[in-house]
């Protein structure tokens, strides 16, 4: 696991950023895993950036996002549909058809269905990074604690400490999904490499229980020391009580 400490929420999206498009250089028909919340948004302007400044194209890149919603429809504005078109699939030159985003949408079988055969896409999918980043309680994706490192896409419960962070999104908790579908940590864990992006003082705590190394499905995030490529941008509030520590 390879830690990387910058400056501020900038440098670490711009680090993050240059990590992202190195990979589009490299191979330019890369599958990209992408997440969604604050934390990847300043990568994002970043990423799209480079693409205004004709450094690299994504026009034969397939991405994979982490979840979605449940119970929210396509156009809402917090949808990750909307989300991940408003933040960068609107601002680049990737294809429609290469987007892949969970469905989450219809009856509880309907939802059921779609999750199934996101799955299925997913194994039939190769990844060579996938973007994460970590929430309070160290859910990856949508992974709660508790979850089965071997647990595959699926329709989960959320957490109220989950749907209490998500809540500045929304008018009021009220509003917000109980339910959502989300890659599973196995999905997670066959990318060829992870890059995970930590910022600001209200995760320094999830940093300390991070980086202490102990492994349990607890703390899913945790998982991630048993994956050989692993990259966590964390910025220096985030990263600060760790550093006191150690």
């Amino acid at each position: 696991m390879k830690v990387i400490v910058t400056k501020n929420y900038d440098e670490m999206s711009k680090v993050a950023a240059d990590i992202l498009i190195e990979q589009v250089k490299k191979n330019p028909r890369s599958t990209l895993g992408l997440a969604t919340g604050s934390s990847p948004i300043g990568t994002y302007q970043k990423i799209i950036e480079a693409y205004n400044n004709k450094e690299v194209s994504f026009k034969d890149v397939k991405t994979y996002n982490l979840d979605e919603y449940c119970g929210i429809s396509i156009d809402h504005p917090q949808s990750y549909y909307c989300f991940m078109h408003d933040n960068l699939f609107n601002h680049v030159d990737i294809k429609e058809e290469n987007v892949h985003i969970p469905s989450a949408r219809g009856t509880e079988s309907e939802i059921q269905a779609q999750c199934n055969a996101y799955n299925e896409a997913l194994k039939k999918a190769s990844i060579d990074i996938q973007l994460l980043g970590i929430g309070g309680n160290g859910h990856i994706g949508f992974n709660e604690p508790g979850t089965s490192f071997e647990q595959e896409t699926f329709v989960v419960t959320l957490a109220e400490r989950t749907r209490e962070d998500n809540k500045r999104f929304f008018n009021s908790i009220d509003e917000v999904p109980t339910h959502a579908v989300t890659m599973g940590i196995k999905n997670i864990m066959q990318a060829k490499s992870i890059l995970m992006l930590i910022s600001g003082k209200g995760k320094a705590d999830t940093v300390v229980k991070l980086l202490s190394g102990e492994v349990t499905t607890d703390f899913p995030a945790s998982v991630l020391y048993r994956h050989e490529d692993v990259t966590i941008v964390v910025d220096e509030d985030a990263y600060s009580k760790y550093a006191e520590q150690n």
